[in-house]
């Protein structure tokens, strides 16, 4: 639950493109083609939780042009405001993790690759 509470008031944090590292992003995209599936609101989250304590680790993706030490203060918080505030645990720490950073160039190519375009090499080569 606290994993769950964590992510979603990670995502909420303006400048946050993604949650977790490559291999992560890669399976949330597969299961997200999968009709019925849902997204996994806890990716990219890690918890360590005790008896009235708990410490979270996050690990997102900054959307380019924004500033990475306010993002990273917002989602910290955030969390502690979400988890503090739905589980009565005290957020001891929050560790915020920036595995890379999102370039809106990145959004053209994945475009690119699912529409099945036709790309074509420098000396205009079809590419397969």
């Amino acid at each position: 639950m606290v994993q769950k509470i964590s992510g979603i008031a990670a995502r909420e944090v303006p400048g946050v493109h993604a949650m977790g590292n490559a291999a992560r992003r890669a399976f949330d995209q597969i299961t997200e083609r999968i009709p019925g599936s849902q997204t996994n609101a806890s990716g990219g989250v890690s918890v360590e939780k005790g008896e009235k304590q708990t410490a979270i680790d996050v690990t997102i993706v900054v959307e380019y042009g924004a500033s990475i030490v306010e993002v990273s203060n917002n989602i910290r918080r955030n969390i502690i405001s979400a988890v503090e505030r739905t589980t009565g645990l005290e957020v001891i720490e929050v560790n915020v993790t920036v595995s890379d950073v999102h370039l809106p160039t990145d959004d053209d190519n994945t475009n690119a690759e699912d529409s099945n375009q036709t790309r074509t090499s420098s000396t205009g080569k079809e590419l397969e």
